[in-house]
Protein backbone atom coordinates (compact mmCIF):
# COMPACT_ATOMS: atom_id res chain seq x y z
CA UNK A 1 0.00 0.00 0.00
CA UNK A 2 2.95 2.28 0.57
CA UNK A 3 5.53 1.53 -2.11
CA UNK A 4 8.84 3.32 -1.97
CA UNK A 5 11.04 4.46 -4.84
CA UNK A 6 14.53 3.04 -4.58
CA UNK A 7 17.40 5.20 -5.50
CA UNK A 8 20.96 4.43 -6.60
CA UNK A 9 25.37 2.85 -5.13
CA UNK A 10 29.01 1.78 -5.81
CA UNK A 11 31.27 -1.12 -6.83
CA UNK A 12 34.38 0.24 -8.48
CA UNK A 13 34.71 -2.38 -11.18
CA UNK A 14 37.98 -2.34 -13.07
CA UNK A 15 38.23 -4.58 -16.16
CA UNK A 16 41.82 -5.37 -15.27
CA UNK A 17 41.22 -5.97 -11.56
CA UNK A 18 38.00 -7.37 -10.24
CA UNK A 19 39.08 -6.36 -6.74
CA UNK A 20 41.57 -3.44 -6.98
CA UNK A 21 43.83 -3.10 -3.97
CA UNK A 22 42.54 0.31 -2.94
CA UNK A 23 39.05 -1.19 -2.78
CA UNK A 24 39.96 -3.54 0.04
CA UNK A 25 40.65 -3.12 3.71
CA UNK A 26 40.21 -6.82 4.54
CA UNK A 27 41.50 -10.06 2.96
CA UNK A 28 39.92 -10.52 -0.44
CA UNK A 29 38.55 -13.97 0.41
CA UNK A 30 36.73 -12.40 3.39
CA UNK A 31 35.21 -9.67 1.25
CA UNK A 32 34.08 -12.19 -1.34
CA UNK A 33 32.53 -14.31 1.40
CA UNK A 34 30.81 -11.25 2.87
CA UNK A 35 29.29 -10.23 -0.44
CA UNK A 36 28.24 -13.81 -1.20
CA UNK A 37 26.65 -14.18 2.22
CA UNK A 38 24.71 -10.95 1.83
CA UNK A 39 23.46 -12.02 -1.58
CA UNK A 40 22.52 -15.55 -0.57
CA UNK A 41 21.26 -15.12 2.93
CA UNK A 42 17.99 -13.61 3.23
CA UNK A 43 15.33 -10.17 1.71
CA UNK A 44 12.73 -6.97 1.56
CA UNK A 45 10.15 -5.41 -0.73
CA UNK A 46 10.09 -5.70 -4.46
CA UNK A 47 11.00 -2.55 -6.29
CA UNK A 48 9.19 -3.62 -9.44
CA UNK A 49 5.93 -4.71 -7.80
CA UNK A 50 4.30 -6.74 -10.59
CA UNK A 51 4.90 -7.56 -14.20
CA UNK A 52 2.21 -5.29 -15.66
CA UNK A 53 1.89 -4.39 -19.34
CA UNK A 54 5.40 -3.64 -20.59
CA UNK A 55 4.18 -2.60 -24.05
CA UNK A 56 2.04 0.13 -22.50
CA UNK A 57 4.25 1.39 -19.68
CA UNK A 58 7.74 1.29 -21.24
CA UNK A 59 9.41 2.49 -24.44
CA UNK A 60 11.32 -0.75 -25.04
CA UNK A 61 8.16 -2.82 -24.65
CA UNK A 62 7.98 -6.55 -23.97
CA UNK A 63 11.16 -7.53 -25.86
CA UNK A 64 9.21 -9.93 -28.04
CA UNK A 65 7.56 -11.49 -25.01
CA UNK A 66 10.88 -12.23 -23.29
CA UNK A 67 10.44 -9.53 -20.66
CA UNK A 68 7.11 -10.87 -19.44
CA UNK A 69 8.47 -14.43 -19.51
CA UNK A 70 11.41 -13.41 -17.33
CA UNK A 71 9.11 -11.54 -14.96
CA UNK A 72 6.80 -14.55 -14.61
CA UNK A 73 9.85 -16.65 -13.79
CA UNK A 74 10.90 -14.19 -11.06
CA UNK A 75 13.23 -11.70 -12.79
CA UNK A 76 11.81 -8.22 -13.31
CA UNK A 77 13.86 -5.46 -14.93
CA UNK A 78 13.25 -1.71 -14.71
CA UNK A 79 15.02 1.15 -16.47
CA UNK A 80 14.43 4.88 -15.92
CA UNK A 81 16.06 8.11 -17.05
CA UNK A 82 15.55 11.60 -15.58
CA UNK A 83 16.89 14.82 -17.07
CA UNK A 84 16.64 18.10 -15.17
CA UNK A 85 17.27 21.60 -16.49
CA UNK A 86 17.33 24.30 -13.79
CA UNK A 87 17.99 28.04 -14.00
CA UNK A 88 18.86 30.33 -11.12
CA UNK A 89 17.06 33.53 -12.04
CA UNK A 90 18.20 35.62 -9.10
CA UNK A 91 20.23 35.44 -5.89
CA UNK A 92 22.43 32.58 -4.74
CA UNK A 93 26.06 32.63 -5.87
CA UNK A 94 25.37 33.61 -9.50
CA UNK A 95 22.77 33.40 -12.25
CA UNK A 96 23.02 30.45 -14.60
CA UNK A 97 21.51 27.31 -16.11
CA UNK A 98 22.56 23.68 -15.73
CA UNK A 99 21.59 20.19 -16.89
CA UNK A 100 21.72 17.05 -14.74
CA UNK A 101 20.94 13.48 -15.77
CA UNK A 102 20.20 10.35 -13.78
CA UNK A 103 19.85 6.89 -15.32
CA UNK A 104 19.10 3.76 -13.32
CA UNK A 105 18.76 0.03 -13.98
CA UNK A 106 16.93 -2.18 -11.50
CA UNK A 107 16.37 -5.90 -11.23
CA UNK A 108 14.16 -7.57 -8.66
CA UNK A 109 14.45 -11.34 -8.25
CA UNK A 110 11.85 -13.60 -6.65
CA UNK A 111 14.12 -16.33 -5.33
CA UNK A 112 11.13 -18.51 -4.47
CA UNK A 113 10.30 -18.78 -8.18
CA UNK A 114 13.94 -18.94 -9.27
CA UNK A 115 15.49 -21.22 -6.65
CA UNK A 116 12.66 -22.42 -4.44
CA UNK A 117 13.79 -20.20 -1.54
CA UNK A 118 10.50 -19.41 0.15
CA UNK A 119 9.70 -15.75 0.98
CA UNK A 120 13.08 -14.56 -0.33
CA UNK A 121 13.80 -11.75 -2.75
CA UNK A 122 16.94 -10.06 -4.08
CA UNK A 123 17.28 -6.55 -5.44
CA UNK A 124 20.06 -4.83 -7.39
CA UNK A 125 20.00 -1.16 -8.37
CA UNK A 126 22.73 0.51 -10.47
CA UNK A 127 22.73 4.15 -11.51
CA UNK A 128 24.74 6.69 -13.47
CA UNK A 129 24.74 10.43 -12.76
CA UNK A 130 26.02 13.04 -15.19
CA UNK A 131 25.81 16.77 -15.82
CA UNK A 132 26.59 20.06 -14.13
CA UNK A 133 26.72 20.90 -10.44
CA UNK A 134 23.88 23.38 -10.25
CA UNK A 135 23.71 23.98 -6.52
CA UNK A 136 27.50 24.14 -6.13
CA UNK A 137 28.00 26.59 -8.99
CA UNK A 138 24.88 28.76 -8.92
CA UNK A 139 22.89 28.56 -5.67
CA UNK A 140 24.90 27.46 -2.62
CA UNK A 141 21.88 26.02 -0.78
CA UNK A 142 22.22 23.96 2.40
CA UNK A 143 22.16 20.26 1.34
CA UNK A 144 20.97 21.07 -2.22
CA UNK A 145 18.15 22.01 -4.60
CA UNK A 146 17.92 18.97 -6.90
CA UNK A 147 17.64 15.37 -5.72
CA UNK A 148 19.64 13.92 -8.64
CA UNK A 149 22.61 16.28 -8.32
CA UNK A 150 25.73 14.46 -7.11
CA UNK A 151 29.19 15.71 -6.11
CA UNK A 152 30.88 13.94 -9.06
CA UNK A 153 29.81 12.29 -12.30
CA UNK A 154 30.03 8.55 -11.82
CA UNK A 155 28.22 5.23 -12.06
CA UNK A 156 27.68 3.03 -9.02
CA UNK A 157 25.57 0.42 -7.28
CA UNK A 158 23.02 1.74 -4.80
CA UNK A 159 21.24 -1.46 -3.73
CA UNK A 160 22.51 -5.04 -3.77
CA UNK A 161 20.70 -7.01 -1.10
CA UNK A 162 18.71 -10.11 -0.26
CA UNK A 163 15.70 -10.26 2.05
CA UNK A 164 14.12 -13.25 3.78
CA UNK A 165 10.65 -13.31 5.30
CA UNK A 166 9.56 -15.34 8.30
CA UNK A 167 6.17 -16.05 9.94
CA UNK A 168 4.11 -15.02 6.90
CA UNK A 169 6.43 -12.05 6.35
CA UNK A 170 5.66 -10.58 9.76
CA UNK A 171 9.42 -10.62 10.29
CA UNK A 172 11.84 -9.77 7.47
CA UNK A 173 15.63 -9.68 7.54
CA UNK A 174 17.63 -7.87 4.86
CA UNK A 175 21.39 -7.94 4.27
CA UNK A 176 23.69 -6.37 1.71
CA UNK A 177 24.30 -2.97 0.14
CA UNK A 178 21.43 -0.78 1.33
CA UNK A 179 20.44 2.91 1.63
CA UNK A 180 18.39 3.86 4.70
CA UNK A 181 16.34 6.45 2.79
CA UNK A 182 14.52 3.62 1.01
CA UNK A 183 12.54 2.79 4.17
CA UNK A 184 13.44 5.13 7.05
CA UNK A 185 12.19 8.71 7.58
CA UNK A 186 10.20 8.65 4.33
CA UNK A 187 6.70 9.66 3.28
CA UNK A 188 5.26 8.68 -0.08
CA UNK A 189 3.38 11.94 -0.62
CA UNK A 190 6.61 13.97 -0.46
CA UNK A 191 8.19 11.92 -3.25
CA UNK A 192 6.84 14.20 -5.98
CA UNK A 193 9.20 17.05 -5.12
CA UNK A 194 12.56 17.71 -6.78
CA UNK A 195 14.25 19.37 -3.81
CA UNK A 196 16.31 16.93 -1.64
CA UNK A 197 14.71 17.45 1.80
CA UNK A 198 11.56 15.61 0.69
CA UNK A 199 13.54 12.39 0.26
CA UNK A 200 15.83 12.10 3.26
CA UNK A 201 15.25 15.07 5.58
CA UNK A 202 18.12 17.55 5.88
CA UNK A 203 18.71 17.01 9.61
CA UNK A 204 19.77 13.38 9.10
CA UNK A 205 21.24 13.96 5.63
CA UNK A 206 23.96 16.22 7.07
CA UNK A 207 25.15 13.58 9.57
CA UNK A 208 28.24 11.40 9.59
CA UNK A 209 31.75 11.72 8.17
CA UNK A 210 30.67 10.94 4.61
CA UNK A 211 26.95 11.40 5.05
CA UNK A 212 24.54 8.57 5.88
CA UNK A 213 23.87 5.77 3.35
CA UNK A 214 21.37 7.70 1.24
CA UNK A 215 21.34 8.65 -2.44
CA UNK A 216 23.70 8.26 -4.16
CA UNK A 217 25.66 5.93 -1.84
CA UNK A 218 24.53 2.76 -0.09
CA UNK A 219 26.40 0.91 2.66
CA UNK A 220 26.76 -2.63 3.92
CA UNK A 221 23.85 -3.09 6.28
CA UNK A 222 21.51 -5.41 8.09
CA UNK A 223 17.86 -4.36 8.40
CA UNK A 224 15.25 -6.16 10.50
CA UNK A 225 11.54 -5.32 10.37
CA UNK A 226 8.65 -6.70 12.39
CA UNK A 227 5.01 -6.04 11.50
CA UNK A 228 2.23 -6.93 13.90
CA UNK A 229 -0.23 -9.68 12.81
CA UNK A 230 -2.87 -7.08 11.96
CA UNK A 231 -0.20 -5.20 9.93
CA UNK A 232 -1.14 -1.89 11.55
CA UNK A 233 2.09 -1.39 13.51
CA UNK A 234 5.72 -1.96 12.54
CA UNK A 235 9.13 -1.73 14.18
CA UNK A 236 12.24 -1.64 12.02
CA UNK A 237 15.92 -1.16 12.71
CA UNK A 238 19.06 -1.00 10.59
CA UNK A 239 22.77 -1.19 11.39
CA UNK A 240 25.03 0.10 8.62
CA UNK A 241 28.66 0.92 7.97
CA UNK A 242 29.26 4.32 9.59
CA UNK A 243 31.19 5.71 6.60
CA UNK A 244 29.54 4.58 3.34
CA UNK A 245 31.74 4.39 0.27
CA UNK A 246 35.22 5.88 0.28
CA UNK A 247 35.48 9.57 1.22
CA UNK A 248 38.83 9.77 -0.60
CA UNK A 249 37.46 8.36 -3.84
CA UNK A 250 33.86 9.26 -4.76
CA UNK A 251 34.04 7.49 -8.13
CA UNK A 252 32.43 4.08 -8.53
CA UNK A 253 31.26 1.63 -5.91
CA UNK A 254 33.33 1.08 -2.78
CA UNK A 255 32.84 -1.28 0.12
CA UNK A 256 35.55 -0.17 2.50
CA UNK A 257 35.38 -1.23 6.13
CA UNK A 258 38.03 0.71 8.06
CA UNK A 259 38.49 0.07 11.77
CA UNK A 260 37.43 3.62 12.64
CA UNK A 261 34.29 3.68 10.50
CA UNK A 262 31.98 2.67 13.31
CA UNK A 263 28.30 2.17 12.59
CA UNK A 264 25.07 4.03 12.03
CA UNK A 265 22.05 2.68 13.87
CA UNK A 266 18.52 3.70 12.84
CA UNK A 267 15.27 2.61 14.46
CA UNK A 268 11.69 3.52 13.55
CA UNK A 269 8.30 2.65 15.07
CA UNK A 270 5.27 3.35 12.93
CA UNK A 271 1.52 2.99 12.51
CA UNK A 272 -0.12 2.37 9.12
CA UNK A 273 -3.73 1.22 9.52
CA UNK A 274 -4.68 -1.31 6.86
CA UNK A 275 -8.38 -0.43 6.88
CA UNK A 276 -8.95 2.38 4.38
CA UNK A 277 -11.79 4.85 4.79
CA UNK A 278 -14.90 4.31 2.74
CA UNK A 279 -15.31 6.38 -0.37
CA UNK A 280 -17.89 9.06 0.50
CA UNK A 281 -19.93 8.47 -2.65
CA UNK A 282 -20.25 4.77 -1.85
CA UNK A 283 -20.62 4.91 1.92
CA UNK A 284 -24.42 5.15 1.89
CA UNK A 285 -24.63 2.13 -0.41
CA UNK A 286 -22.46 0.04 1.89
CA UNK A 287 -19.90 -0.46 -0.88
CA UNK A 288 -16.14 -0.04 -0.77
CA UNK A 289 -13.81 1.01 -3.58
CA UNK A 290 -10.05 0.52 -3.50
CA UNK A 291 -8.23 3.82 -3.85
CA UNK A 292 -5.15 5.78 -2.92
CA UNK A 293 -5.24 6.40 0.83
CA UNK A 294 -2.42 7.62 3.05
CA UNK A 295 -2.35 7.27 6.82
CA UNK A 296 1.12 6.86 8.32
CA UNK A 297 2.61 8.05 11.59
CA UNK A 298 6.13 7.20 12.76
CA UNK A 299 8.88 8.20 15.18
CA UNK A 300 12.54 7.34 14.79
CA UNK A 301 16.04 7.67 16.19
CA UNK A 302 19.50 7.59 14.57
CA UNK A 303 22.95 7.44 16.17
CA UNK A 304 26.58 7.11 15.00
CA UNK A 305 28.83 4.96 17.18
CA UNK A 306 31.83 7.26 16.62
CA UNK A 307 32.05 10.84 17.83
CA UNK A 308 32.68 14.00 15.83
CA UNK A 309 34.51 17.26 16.41
CA UNK A 310 32.64 19.94 18.31
CA UNK A 311 32.09 22.98 16.10
CA UNK A 312 33.78 25.41 18.49
CA UNK A 313 34.75 23.94 21.88
CA UNK A 314 38.27 22.56 22.49
CA UNK A 315 40.09 20.83 25.34
CA UNK A 316 43.12 22.13 27.27
CA UNK A 317 45.46 21.13 24.41
CA UNK A 318 43.39 22.94 21.80
CA UNK A 319 41.89 19.80 20.30
CA UNK A 320 38.16 19.82 19.44
CA UNK A 321 35.96 18.17 22.02
CA UNK A 322 34.30 14.97 20.81
CA UNK A 323 30.51 14.84 20.64
CA UNK A 324 27.83 12.38 19.57
CA UNK A 325 26.11 12.68 16.21
CA UNK A 326 22.49 11.63 16.60
CA UNK A 327 18.89 12.74 16.23
CA UNK A 328 15.21 11.93 16.58
CA UNK A 329 12.37 12.45 14.12
CA UNK A 330 8.63 12.39 13.65
CA UNK A 331 6.59 12.05 10.47
CA UNK A 332 2.97 11.85 9.48
CA UNK A 333 1.04 11.77 6.20
CA UNK A 334 -2.68 11.70 5.60
CA UNK A 335 -5.29 11.65 2.88
CA UNK A 336 -7.12 14.93 3.49
CA UNK A 337 -9.79 14.82 0.79
CA UNK A 338 -11.08 12.21 -1.66
CA UNK A 339 -12.75 13.12 -4.93
CA UNK A 340 -16.31 11.84 -5.18
CA UNK A 341 -15.90 10.27 -8.60
CA UNK A 342 -12.51 8.61 -8.09
CA UNK A 343 -11.13 7.09 -4.89
CA UNK A 344 -7.56 7.41 -6.20
CA UNK A 345 -7.77 11.18 -6.63
CA UNK A 346 -7.71 13.93 -4.06
CA UNK A 347 -5.59 15.88 -1.62
CA UNK A 348 -2.97 14.45 0.73
CA UNK A 349 -0.40 16.05 3.00
CA UNK A 350 2.70 15.31 5.05
CA UNK A 351 4.59 16.69 8.04
CA UNK A 352 8.15 15.83 9.08
CA UNK A 353 10.23 17.12 11.99
CA UNK A 354 13.75 16.09 12.98
CA UNK A 355 16.62 17.09 15.25
CA UNK A 356 20.40 16.68 15.02
CA UNK A 357 23.18 17.21 17.58
CA UNK A 358 23.65 20.96 17.84
CA UNK A 359 27.32 20.70 18.90
CA UNK A 360 28.49 19.14 15.63
CA UNK A 361 25.96 20.03 12.93
CA UNK A 362 25.08 23.12 10.92
CA UNK A 363 21.33 22.66 11.46
CA UNK A 364 20.05 21.47 14.83
CA UNK A 365 16.48 20.88 13.62
CA UNK A 366 14.49 20.91 10.40
CA UNK A 367 10.81 20.78 9.63
CA UNK A 368 8.90 20.29 6.39
CA UNK A 369 5.27 20.14 5.37
CA UNK A 370 3.53 19.89 2.06
CA UNK A 371 0.40 19.16 0.06
CA UNK A 372 -0.03 16.92 -2.97
CA UNK A 373 -3.09 16.72 -5.22
CA UNK A 374 -3.66 13.73 -7.48
CA UNK A 375 -5.80 14.70 -10.50
CA UNK A 376 -6.12 18.42 -9.80
CA UNK A 377 -7.22 19.38 -13.33
CA UNK A 378 -10.24 17.94 -15.14
CA UNK A 379 -9.15 15.45 -17.77
CA UNK A 380 -5.68 15.11 -16.20
CA UNK A 381 -6.46 12.27 -13.80
CA UNK A 382 -2.90 10.92 -13.50
CA UNK A 383 -1.12 14.24 -12.94
CA UNK A 384 0.28 15.28 -9.56
CA UNK A 385 0.54 18.83 -8.21
CA UNK A 386 2.40 19.78 -5.05
CA UNK A 387 3.61 22.59 -2.83
CA UNK A 388 6.02 22.15 0.07
CA UNK A 389 8.05 24.21 2.55
CA UNK A 390 11.13 23.23 4.58
CA UNK A 391 12.82 25.22 7.33
CA UNK A 392 16.38 24.44 8.43
CA UNK A 393 17.27 26.01 11.78
CA UNK A 394 20.90 27.04 12.32
CA UNK A 395 22.61 25.60 15.39
CA UNK A 396 23.84 28.24 17.82
CA UNK A 397 27.52 27.27 17.60
CA UNK A 398 27.52 27.26 13.80
CA UNK A 399 25.70 30.59 13.80
CA UNK A 400 28.26 32.27 16.09
CA UNK A 401 31.25 30.71 14.34
CA UNK A 402 30.15 31.71 10.83
CA UNK A 403 28.07 34.82 11.54
CA UNK A 404 25.22 32.88 9.97
CA UNK A 405 21.55 33.71 9.70
CA UNK A 406 18.89 31.99 11.82
CA UNK A 407 18.10 29.44 9.13
CA UNK A 408 17.31 28.61 5.52
CA UNK A 409 13.80 28.22 4.08
CA UNK A 410 13.06 26.11 0.99
CA UNK A 411 9.81 26.44 -0.98
CA UNK A 412 8.86 24.36 -4.01
CA UNK A 413 5.82 24.41 -6.29
CA UNK A 414 5.70 21.63 -8.88
CA UNK A 415 3.38 19.82 -11.30
CA UNK A 416 4.09 16.32 -12.65
CA UNK A 417 2.25 15.85 -15.96
CA UNK A 418 1.91 12.38 -17.42
CA UNK A 419 2.32 12.82 -21.17
CA UNK A 420 1.74 9.09 -21.73
CA UNK A 421 2.23 5.88 -19.77
CA UNK A 422 6.03 6.01 -20.03
CA UNK A 423 6.88 9.74 -20.20
CA UNK A 424 6.42 12.59 -17.69
CA UNK A 425 7.24 16.30 -17.67
CA UNK A 426 7.57 18.13 -14.38
CA UNK A 427 8.07 21.91 -14.23
CA UNK A 428 9.27 23.29 -10.89
CA UNK A 429 9.44 26.71 -9.25
CA UNK A 430 11.68 27.05 -6.19
CA UNK A 431 12.55 29.79 -3.73
CA UNK A 432 15.50 29.56 -1.34
CA UNK A 433 15.56 32.11 1.45
CA UNK A 434 19.00 32.72 2.99
CA UNK A 435 20.94 30.02 1.08
CA UNK A 436 23.25 28.02 3.36
CA UNK A 437 22.44 30.43 6.20
CA UNK A 438 25.01 32.76 4.56
CA UNK A 439 24.20 36.47 4.98
CA UNK A 440 26.33 37.25 1.92
CA UNK A 441 24.00 35.28 -0.39
CA UNK A 442 20.75 36.80 -1.60
CA UNK A 443 17.53 34.80 -1.75
CA UNK A 444 17.45 32.56 -4.83
CA UNK A 445 14.61 32.02 -7.31
CA UNK A 446 14.86 28.89 -9.46
CA UNK A 447 12.80 27.61 -12.37
CA UNK A 448 13.24 24.38 -14.22
CA UNK A 449 11.77 21.19 -15.60
CA UNK A 450 12.31 17.44 -15.26
CA UNK A 451 11.72 14.91 -18.03
CA UNK A 452 11.34 11.27 -16.95
CA UNK A 453 11.19 8.20 -19.18
CA UNK A 454 10.56 4.51 -18.42
CA UNK A 455 12.40 2.15 -20.76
Amino acid sequence: MYPFTMLPSRFNFNPNKIFPDEFLVMPKRHLIALIAASLLAGAACAAEDECGDFNTHTISGNWGGNRADLCNKGINFGFTHKSDVLSNMDGGTQRGTAWMGHTEARVNMDLDKLLGWEATTAYIHFHSDLGNKFNRDYVGSFVGVDNIETSVNTAQFFHAWVQKGFADDSLTVLGGLYPVDSEFFVTETSGIFIQPPYGMANDMAQGGRNGPPIFPVGALAVRVKYTTPGKNFYLQGALTDGVPGDPQNPYGTHIKLDSGDGTLAVMEFGYIPQESPQHPALAQEGKREEGEYFNKTAVGFWHYSYQMDDLSEVDALGNPLQRSSQGVYFLAERTLMIEQNNASQGLSGFLRLGTASADVHQADWTGSLGLRYHGLLDGRDDDLAGIAVTYNHTSEKYKLLNNATDGQTNVELTYRAQVNNWFWLQPTLQFIRSPNMDPALNDATIIGCRAEVNF
